[in-house]
Order: C-alpha cells, then structure tokens, then sequence
C-alpha cells in the first residue's frame, strides 16, 4: 500500500493549525482573565495590593503585577504575536488546500460559478471584511460600542447570507470563519502591535505616552475575544452537515451559532 502523501499533509497542516489556534486563544483568554482580576481589584478600596495578582498553578506561585502606564523598561519584553500569524497562515492554506484548489467550493445547486471567479469573491470577501469592519471602528458610529455592535451584526449577516447564496453551503461556512479570523489577526498586527510599539517607543525616548492607543488596542483585543467562540465552532462545523451548512436556512442557523458564541464570550468575560 503506497503512501498517500496529500492526506499526510492535510492531516499534519490540519494539526499545526489548531495547536497554533489553541495557544493564541489560550494566551488571549488567559491576558483578559487577568484584566478582569486587575479591574475588580482597582475597584476594591481595601486592597493594599491592588496593581497584583496571585495565582498558583502546577507547582508554582506567582505574582503578577501590572503597570498603569510604561513605568518600567525591562531588559526583556515577552511579545505575544506569532500565534496568531501561525494560526491564520495555516488557517489560510488549508482553505486553498481544501476549497480552492480540492474543489469544495463550488456547489452547481446553489450558483455555477466558474472556480476562478468563486476563488476572487472568497479572497475579496476576506479583505473587504477587514477593510469595512476597521473602518466602521475608526468611524463615529462606533463611537458608542452598543451602536457599532449592532452594525457589525448586520455586516456579518448580510455577507453570511450572501456567501450561502453563491458558495457551498460548507464552504460558506468556512468563509465566515475565516473573515473573522483574518479581522482577528490584522487586530494583532496591524492594530495592538503598532500601538504597543508607539508606546513602548515614547517610554524609550522620554515622551509622555498616549493611553489612547492602550485603549484602542484593548478594545480591538475585546472584539477578539468575541469572534474566537463563534470561529471555533466554524472550525470544526464541517462535521455537522445537516444541523448546519446543509440546512435550508443554513444563513440563520449560522447567525443564531454567532450570537449564541458571542452570549459565551460575554459571560467567560465577567467570570
């Protein structure tokens, strides 16, 4: 029996990608658990040692104590940002790998599209997403964040209902997941990292820093925490065929997974 060496890669690139996934969804969790335990010892006027969190875990006991603002320049600063570049880039080829070159996109009872141009509404989806949502976010109207919840809802149903109507039904599926995924990730690079390096580099050079980027990066952090409940589930929703994408209203059943993910995050939030 000869080795069948595209299942092998399917199976390891499958494996990268959600050990990558768990330890970005790990470290982000865990940081907004220890915001949570920072704000409610703010908000505790007897607490001597308010700006610190004990914790124990494994065999180990540990203090950790955050900083108001870039008091203190350590030789060394631990970055958290290449597991979320490893979870979107084997996240990225396992789509080419499965839809756009392994044929799942395209379904002839939905919409005949030629693959080629399925393959251009796929991409475009996912950088107009990213596009429309930091827009929305950098705009008024999100200026009160009940208001650009409410949009960011609607864009995402309308592009779920939209990507059903054209795509697979699990392809549509996948699709959402990795908009939010890729709007997850540019969160990372192109907004809390940059932010972080302008004020880490204002501490360097003597400058007072500007905490607006602290909370620009902590919201789009927050929105990140949101998206992850529902992206898990898409991760793995191919193997719930007639619950889900094969459903006739497989847009709303998607929709209601979303908002039910997002009720979760809301509560493990304030846990």
């Amino acid at each position: 029996m000869g080795v069948n060496w595209s299942e092998w890669f399917h199976l390891a690139l499958r494996w990268f990608h959600v050990f990558a996934g768990i330890l970005w969804i790990g470290q982000t969790w865990f940081f907004t658990w220890l915001d949570r335990r920072f704000s409610e010892n703010e908000s505790n006027a007897a607490g001597a040692a308010s700006g610190q969190v004990w914790m124990v875990h494994s065999g180990g006991f540990y203090i950790v104590e955050k900083q108001r603002g870039v008091e203190v320049l350590p030789a060394r600063l631990h970055w958290f940002r290449w597991e979320a570049a490893l979870t979107w880039l084997s996240g990225f080829v396992l789509l080419l790998w499965v839809y756009y070159w392994g044929g799942a996109l395209v379904d002839a009872d939905v919409a005949d599209l030629h693959p080629g141009t399925a393959a251009a509404l796929g991409l475009g989806v996912l950088v107009l997403g990213w596009v429309v949502y930091d827009a929305l976010w950098t705009s008024p109207l999100a200026r009160a964040e009940a208001t650009g919840a409410a949009l960011s809802f609607l864009l995402l149903a309308a592009a779920s209902y939209g990507l059903t109507q054209i795509f697979s039904g699990r392809a549509a599926y996948i699709h959402v997941g990795a908009l939010l995924g890729t709007i997850m990730t540019a969160n990372v690079w192109l907004r809390i990292l940059p932010a972080q390096r302008a004020m880490l580099a204002a501490a360097r050079e003597g400058k007072p820093v500007d905490l607006s980027l602290s909370a620009r990066a902590r919201q789009r952090t927050k929105h990140n925490t949101y998206m992850v409940v529902p992206v898990v589930f898409l991760m793995v929703s191919n193997h719930f065929p007639v619950a889900t994408y094969g459903h006739r209203y497989n847009w709303a059943i998607l929709l209601l997974l979303i908002l039910l993910g997002w009720g979760a995050a809301h509560i493990l939030r304030r846990t």
